[in-house]
């Protein structure tokens, strides 16, 4: 009898059952591993635009802060300006901090800054202020903000009290 009749059909079944289990396996892998590097590039671009939104939102609160310092110079009168910013980034809340002398990356620990930091994201931003008059370290939540400038102090508060 030669090799090939004294085969039986058993073989075959078995062959196509491992197939298709490796198959499965290998299919279910490689799903998992798109699915995870999914999740990591999702997270690694919510704090990218967390960090850009706090920047923005920073560099209109240190504009406003000089202006709020150039119209208290010019009058004997305390003035408050409100400023309407978004209440998060990237779906997370922030907290606005006034800080005096700021020992920030980029900062020599002399300058006065808005400190901008996301709650639930990875994210930072220290943005420099020009003013004349004395900082009050202050802080608020994102959101609208007050921004009161008081007998040549500056300090930030909820624009919503």
């Amino acid at each position: 009898m030669s090799p090939i009749e004294r085969r039986d059909g058993r073989d075959r079944a078995v062959s196509i059952s491992i197939t298709h289990v490796l198959t499965v396996g290998i299919t279910t892998i490689l799903i998992a591993i798109l699915l995870t590097s999914a999740g990591t590039m999702l997270d690694s671009e919510t704090d990218r635009s967390a960090d850009s939104s706090l920047e923005t939102i920073g560099e209109r609160l240190a504009d406003e802060i000089g202006n709020a310092d150039q119209i208290g110079a010019r009058t004997t009168d305390n003035a408050t300006i409100r400023t309407d910013h978004p209440r998060t980034v990237a779906n997370a809340r922030y907290t606005v901090e006034l800080l005096e002398d700021c020992d920030a990356p980029l900062l020599d620990g002399n300058t006065d800054c808005v400190k901008l930091s996301a709650h639930n994201a990875d994210a930072v931003a220290y943005v420099p202020i020009k003013t004349d008059a004395t900082i009050v370290e202050s802080s608020t939540a994102g959101g609208t903000i007050a921004i009161v400038y008081e007998n040549g102090e500056i300090s930030i508060e909820d624009g919503n009290a």
